[in-house]
C-alpha cells in the first residue's frame, strides 16, 4: 500500500493552496493530490475572477477579521494579482445609497477562463517541481479514519493527514462522507436566483467596475459579473439515480479574446431554512428538478419584456425588434420562469432588478434575458474540532463545499490554514 504524509482530495484553489503551504514549510513531505476529473478543476477554471477585499468570500462563521485579513494578505503575496482599474465608483455609490442599496468597493483581478487555464498549468508545474504527485481521473470513495486509509476507485492509500477539498460541485459527496463518518454539520442555507444577460450598452457600469457587487434588501445581491467576451454556461448536478439537472453560471475570456458586447451576472437571494429544519441540498435539488421538468431537461430563459407582460417567451419570438441580441446559451428553453421559481424569491429578485435599473439605467431593457436556475450550495458547514478545519483526527475539510470559503481567494486561504494545522501537529 502506498503511503503519504498528506493526501489532498481536490485540485481547486483550496487544495492547491494547502499543497504549496505544506511543501514550502516542509519540503520533505510526501504529498499526493487526487481529482476525479481528468484535469485540475475548481474555481480557477471558470472565469478566474478573484477578490482581495475583506470580508468578500470569507464566511464570518469561520473567520474573524484579523485572521481573515492575515491570510488574505498571504494569498495576495503568493498569487501576485494584477488589479483591475475602477472609475466613477462614487457616482454609482451615491445613487445606490439614496435607495437603500450598498455598492461594495472590491479590489479585483480577472484572468478569464483562458487565463485561468494558464495559471493552473503554471501552479501544477510548480508543485511538481516541489515534489508533489498528482493523480487525475481518480475518485475518492470512502475513508477509514482509525487506520488512516483512503479508498479510491483505483487503490488504497495510507495517509498521516487527509485534506478533503471538493469545491461546490462536491457538495453532495461531502455530505455523504460526513454522514458516513458521523460528523455533524449544518445544511440549511442556499442561494437561489437568476442569471441576467444583457448588452454592455444597457449595463455600462462594467466599463468602470468589472464585477460590481450590489447588496439589496431582502438578502439579495449581485454576484459574478462577466463582460467583454462573456458567455452564460450550464453546469450539471444530480446523479443517475435521482436524475440530472442544470444550474446556470457565467464566465468570460481574457482581454486576448475579441469582445462580444454582452454582460452577464447573477442576482441571488440567500434563503435560510429554519423550522422545521430542512436540508438546503434537498431543497435545491427539488428546485433544480422542477426547472428541468418544465424546461424539457434544460434550464429556462425568458426575456424581461415577456416577463413584464406576464407571458412566456417562445423560440420564434426570442429575436427581432427590441429583442436585439441572441442568447449566449441558446440551448436553454424559452419559457416562463415564474412557474418554477418560488414566488417570494422572485419578488425579492424583481425588486432588486428595479432598484438596479435606477442605479444603472438600462438593465431592465425588454431584451434583457433571465436564465433560471442559478443555485449556489454553500450549506455544508461541518462541526470543526479545531481552528484549522479539522473534523476528525488527521482529517480536514476545506473550501467552498465545506463552507469555509466562498470564492478563489478565501478557498486558497482555507487551504493554507489547514496546512498550518498539519504543520503544527507535525512539530509535536
Amino acid at each position: 500500500m502506498e503511503s503519504y504524509d498528506v493526501v489532498i482530495v481536490g485540485t481547486g484553489p483550496a487544495g492547491l493552496g494547502a499543497a504549496f503551504e505544506l511543501l514550502e514549510s516542509r519540503p520533505s513531505f510526501n504529498i499526493l493530490l487526487i481529482d476525479k476529473q481528468r484535469v485540475s478543476s475548481g474555481g480557477l477554471r471558470n472565469d478566474c475572477k478573484m477578490n482581495f477585499t475583506w470580508p468578500i468570500g470569507f464566511p464570518l462563521e469561520c473567520w474573524d477579521e484579523a485572521t481573515g485579513k492575515h491570510y488574505l494578505e498571504r494569498v495576495e503575496a503568493f498569487l501576485e494579482p494584477h488589479f483591475m482599474e475602477k472609475r466613477n465608483i462614487e457616482i454609482y455609490r451615491k445613487r445606490a445609497e439614496k435607495i437603500g442599496v450598498q455598492l461594495l468597493d472590491v479590489r479585483q483581478s480577472h484572468l478569464g477562463t483562458d487565463g485561468g487555464f494558464k495559471l493552473i498549468k503554471d501552479l501544477t508545474a510548480r508543485l511538481k517541481e516541489l515534489g508533489a504527485a498528482f493523480s487525475f481521473g481518480e475518485e475518492m470513495l470512502r475513508v477509514e479514519p482509525r487506520s488512516r486509509v483512503l479508498i479510491t476507485d483505483k487503490r488504497e492509500l495510507q495517509y498521516d493527514s487527509l485534506i478533503v477539498a471538493p469545491g461546490r460541485g462536491g457538495f453532495a459527496f461531502l455530505q455523504r462522507l460526513m454522514e458516513e463518518l458521523g460528523i455533524k454539520y449544518r445544511d440549511n442555507v442556499v442561494d437561489i436566483g437568476v442569471r441576467i444577460e444583457t448588452t454592455e450598452e444597457h449595463y455600462p457600469i462594467v466599463s468602470d467596475y468589472y464585477d460590481p457587487k450590489f447588496l439589496f434588501p431582502k438578502k439579495t445581491r449581485t454576484f459574478c459579473t462577466n463582460s467583454r467576451a462573456a458567455y452564460v454556461v450550464q453546469e450539471r448536478y444530480g446523479d443517475e439515480k435521482q436524475g440530472y439537472w442544470y444550474s446556470i453560471n457565467g464566465h468570460a475570456w481574457s482581454h486576448e479574446r475579441p469582445p462580444n458586447g454582452l454582460v452577464n451576472f447573477a442576482i441571488l437571494k440567500t434563503i435560510t431554512l429554519t423550522q422545521p429544519l430542512a436540508s438546503g441540498q434537498d431543497y435545491a435539488q427539488m428546485l433544480g428538478h422542477l426547472a428541468a421538468l418544465l424546461g424539457g431537461g434544460r434550464p429556462i430563459m425568458q426575456r424581461i419584456g415577456d416577463f413584464r407582460l406576464g407571458k412566456r417567451s417562445f423560440a420564434n419570438s426570442f429575436t427581432g425588434d427590441l429583442y436585439n441580441f441572441n442568447p449566449s446559451l441558446p440551448s436553454c428553453t424559452p419559457g416562463d420562469i415564474s412557474l418554477c421559481i418560488p414566488a417570494k424569491t422572485m419578488r425579492a429578485i424583481w425588486n432588486a432588478m428595479k432598484l438596479l435599473d435606477t442605479i444603472v439605467p438600462g438593465v431592465m431593457h425588454p431584451s434583457t434575458i433571465m436564465y433560471y436556475p442559478e443555485i449556489k450550495l454553500y450549506a455544508n458547514r461541518p462541526v470543526f474540532i479545531d481552528e484549522n478545519f479539522q473534523v476528525l483526527p488527521g482529517i480536514y475539510f476545506i473550501g467552498d463545499g465545506a463552507g469555509t470559503s466562498r470564492g478563489i481567494t478565501s478557498a486558497w486561504a482555507s487551504g493554507m490554514r489547514a496546512a498550518h494545522g498539519i504543520i503544527r501537529l507535525s512539530n509535536n
